[in-house]
Formats: structure tokens, sequence, C-alpha cells
């Protein structure tokens, strides 16, 4: 899942989710456009509303935006009503969690910048009685019935997000050095195919975290109406993944139509 799902996602005061990274880096800057260098991708803005602002407030700008009031997408629905073991979010909200309240499951967020580990993620386990997260470790995802990953971060159990360059880059590192995705699921993941909805190959830093994440995948799919742009068509190529040329609402309605 990627952020273009919340396309025409309003929250109840009737603001516009983001939904690309134009619409993200307007939402961090008050709704003001920034030099044509910042607007290139998010991350590079908000690495410029860190530089001048400081860490802290970068995150919690972020937990800002996706902490506001909106109603899980019906595909975020019929995704769960589906019953997948495993589930990868790179959104920063907590919706697939709010579905998830009657559900025994493990939630693996991910983490950047931290001192004292090298691993990039931090795992808990959701106890359905007291509705709480509670801190685990790896041993817990062996025995998982659903997993979700939130790789770039989420505003529960404790609100922290991959979101500046200065982020992308020290989780990207880590990643490629292997600590950024938990063992067991190395293992699990060989010969998978991958559905992607909402994520946008032509962006660098988009493609790289999806490369990380589905090493050792057997191809899948990717919807976005068309034309693709070059990078995405190289993606596509290099990771065998079939094109669905049709916009994601066209497939919502389809899908969901589908799995009824």
């Amino acid at each position: 899942m990627g952020i273009g799902i919340f396309k025409n996602v309003k929250t109840k005061e009737g603001e516009q989710m983001p939904y690309d990274s134009d619409s993200l880096i307007l939402m961090m800057n008050n709704g003001r456009a920034m030099s044509p260098r910042l607007m290139y991708e998010f991350s590079r803005a908000a690495m410029h509303l860190e530089q001048r602002r400081g860490y802290e407030y970068i995150q919690q700008l972020t937990n800002w935006i996706y902490s506001k009031p909106f109603e899980p997408t019906e595909i975020h629905k019929e995704i769960v009503n589906l019953n997948p073991k495993y589930i990868i979010d790179t959104n920063r909200d907590s919706k697939f969690q709010e579905l998830l309240l009657d559900v025994e499951h493990i939630l693996i967020v991910g983490k950047a910048r931290i001192l004292d580990n090298d691993y990039r993620y931090e795992i808990y386990k959701f106890d359905i009685q007291t509705k709480q997260y509670i801190k685990t470790d790896d041993e817990e995802l062996k025995n998982a019935q659903k997993i979700l990953f939130k790789p770039m971060g989420s505003t529960l159990p404790k609100p922290s997000f991959i979101i500046s360059d200065a982020d992308y880059v020290d989780w990207i590192t880590e990643a490629m050095g292997g600590f950024a995705v938990p063992a067991f699921l190395k293992k699990y993941r060989k010969g998978k195919k991958y559905l992607f909805l909402g994520a946008d190959f032509s962006k660098d830093t988009e493609r790289m975290v999806a490369n990380e994440l589905t090493l050792d995948l057997d191809g899948g799919y990717y919807v976005k109406e068309p034309p693709l742009s070059k990078k995405e068509e190289n993606f596509l190529k290099r990771h065998n993944l079939t094109h669905i040329p049709i916009s994601l609402e066209e497939f919502n309605k389809y899908f969901i139509k589908t799995s009824l």
C-alpha cells in the first residue's frame, strides 16, 4: 500500500489527505509550494524543514498530518476482509491497525537513526483483550497468524516516522545490510507475488524501499493508470511485475465487487 490510496479521501473536517508527493509537501508547508528543488520529492522537502526547525518538529508535523480523523478506505476494509497473513503498508497512518482491533496480530514498525542497535524496526504483539501493543521480539513472528509491516512508521503505538532524506538514507543503508527486515520475513517472502496499490515507482525513494522489502519476489502486479515513466517501466521489467493499466478508483470498484 502506498500514498496513492488516499486520492479523494477527505478528513472529517473536509481536508484532502495527501495522496502523492506534491500534496504531502503542500500539507507540510501550510499549503504553500516550495522551490522546484524541494518539490522534487517529499523526503527532500521534509529534510529542509528538519534542518530549519529540528528533528522533533518534522516528527510532530508528520504525526499531526496522519492523526487527522478520517475513515479507512473501502480497499483497506476489503483487504482486511480477505484475511491475508502479510500486509506491507508504507503509509504512516493507523487505519489498518484500527481495522484489526479485534484481531491478534504482530506489528512491525520501521525505525531510523537509532543509536543503541543496528536494527531498523521494532516488533509489537497486539493484545485484543487490553487493545494494547506490547513490545516483543522476532520469535513471535514464527507463530503469527497476521503480520502488519509498516516500514515507514506509524502514529501507533507511539508516533515514529521515516520521512526525511536523512531517515531514508539511514533506513535504506541498513536495509541493504540486512538490518531493516526481520529474519523470519526474509525467509517467508521468498517466492511471493505482490500487489502494489497506490505506489509510485517513478519516485526514486519508493523504488528503493520496494526493492528492499520484496527481495526474492516472484513477480506481482502494479496498479496504476498509464502512461508509465521510463523508470517505472524498467522497475516493472526488472522485477517481473505485471502492469494493470487502470486507475486505482477503477480497480477499487472491481476489487470490491469480486471479493464480496
